[in-house]
């Protein structure tokens, strides 16, 4: 296992402290705020942890709003209302605390597993990871040609890997429906009898990339100087089984951009084609304003 993966397992597994009281702790990097997917990744933990049929009922939505920014350098609460434990489905809503503010919160919902009619959205034909740049590769031929900001943050160690498809964006490349696809895996092995640690692992990585879908129709991106992006909602559905350690198509595109809010959605695949996922995000995108010299 990667130490990478490791880290982020640890971050996951939440301290309990009291009946539906959890603490999550962030890691000690360099970032000023706490990355969005951790808070998603860790209240999604704290709702699983209060039921109790998990392996019967697993999660199937999650719908979440960031109220306040993160401070990375106090541990985070996460307080659990248990408001329904229902035939079919259980609600959970999780609140996260950080110096007596609620910074976030979300609602969870678990769902019995039914049979009945099945249909999905056709992948995307795009090359299949293989085809595309290792990460090795990646920083010997590709990131050279990017901007630092982007080569920066792709060159850091991180738990989930990402092979891009459109590259080019980053060079300032439009889509006019802001399309993007990134190939995404856990950089590791995870638990092979834990499906929710996998969806947990999934909702970290969900935040990664899909709110800067929203620039490309300007050839933008939240790595340039003048960009104040931050998350405002997140949503996420789980539809069918998957692992995170495996190659996941993230498809995604911006219907929208206005009042410096960016709307974004995306499609999760796993690589036979199997749609496991759908994501919808908002985001707050401003252009700063220059400074008079």
């Amino acid at each position: 296992m990667s130490s990478a993966v490791k880290g982020l397992l640890e971050i996951l597994d939440l301290e309990p402290l009291e009946l539906n009281l959890f603490r999550g702790r962030s890691p000690q990097d360099r970032w000023q705020r706490v990355f969005g997917g951790q808070v998603i990744g860790q209240a999604l933990v704290a709702a699983c942890r209060t039921v109790e049929d998990l392996a019967a009922r697993p999660p199937h939505s999650l719908h979440a709003y960031f109220l306040l920014g993160g401070d990375p350098k106090v541990p985070i609460i996460y307080e659990v209302d248990r408001i329904r434990d229902g035939r079919s489905f259980t609600t959970r809503r999780v609140v996260a605390i950080q110096h007596g503010h609620a910074i976030f919160s979300m609602s969870v919902s678990f769902h019995l597993h039914e049979d009945g009619l099945t249909h999905q959205a056709k992948m995307p034909d795009v090359p299949m990871p293989e085809a595309l740049p290792s990460e090795a590769e990646m920083k010997n031929k590709v990131w050279s040609l990017m901007p630092e900001p982007v080569r920066r943050y792709y060159e850091r160690e991180r738990p989930i890997e990402l092979r891009p498809v459109e590259m080019r964006r980053y060079l300032g490349e439009k889509s006019d429906e802001g399309r993007f696809h990134v190939w995404i895996r856990a950089t590791g092995s995870l638990p092979p009898d834990a499906p929710a640690i996998h969806q947990c692992v999934l909702a970290y990585a969900s935040d990664m990339t899909l709110l800067d879908s929203a620039l490309i129709p300007h050839g933008r991106s939240v790595f340039d100087k003048d960009i104040m992006a931050a998350s405002l909602d997140h949503a996420l559905w789980f539809h069918r089984p998957f692992r995170a350690d495996d190659w996941l198509l993230y498809a995604q595109d911006s219907p929208s951009l206005a009042d410096s809010r960016g709307f974004s959605r995306g499609l999760i695949f796993a690589r036979d084609g199997t749609l496991i996922a759908s994501v919808a995000q908002e985001g707050l995108l401003r252009v700063r304003r220059q400074q008079p010299d």
